[in-house]
Order: C-alpha cells, then structure tokens, then sequence
C-alpha cells in the first residue's frame, strides 16, 4: 500500500481567505502581522548569510560549533530549522566566520505620535 500522506498537499485555501480578510479589515492585525514578517525575513536573511559564510570558508555545521563552545545539533537545528536564535549565538558565529552583526538603519518611516507619559 503506498504511502499517500506524503503524496498529499494540505488544502489551506480557507485559512488563505480569512487571513486576507483580515488583513483587509483589521488594520491592527494587518499592522502586527506585517511587523513579525519583517522580524522573521531579518532572522532568515542573517541565518542564511552565516551558513553562507560558514560554507564558504569550508567549516562544517559540527566544526562550527565547536569552535563557539556549542553543541553541534544546536547549529544544526539553528541553520536547518526555522528558529528564533539568541543573539548571543548569531554573535558569537559571525564572529567565528570573521564576521560581523551590523544594524543598518532604514528609510525613515512615519511614525505616529508618542503621548508624554505621565510621571
């Protein structure tokens, strides 16, 4: 008997629809959601550079590891996986691949206006 869970594709066209409506409607939501995609896309974009840089000086995941002190599945998982990692971590292996972790401001954006808070 073939296995048919791998030769099937979940359906989420539903979950589609209403994360569209409410990404319409709610611009709260519409908001936050396009904040953590941005915060993920950013983790995302600066794991990828550090495998990149690690693949390119020609270190293993488990040699990188060791020489930042880690266990090799950690770096493993960090790199394969969809992870938030520390940022103790992202430092210490960019710093390891002779590399380092810069903030790089964007466009300014409009803002709204803070309210002074009461002391």
């Amino acid at each position: 008997m073939a296995d048919t869970a791998s030769n099937t594709r979940l359906d989420t066209r539903h979950h589609d629809r209403r994360l569209a409506k409410r990404l319409r409607e709610d611009p709260v939501f519409r908001e936050e959601f396009e904040r953590q995609r941005r915060e993920i896309s950013q983790i995302d974009a600066i794991v990828n550079k550090l495998d990149t840089l690690r693949a390119e000086q020609g270190l293993t995941k488990a040699e990188l590891a060791r020489e930042i002190d880690k266990h090799p599945a950690s770096i493993r998982r960090l790199l394969t996986a969809p992870s938030n990692p520390e940022l103790r971590t992202v430092v210490a292996m960019a710093d390891a691949l002779d590399a380092d972790v810069r903030i790089v401001p964007r466009k300014p954006t409009p803002r709204p206006a803070r309210t002074p808070r009461a002391a």
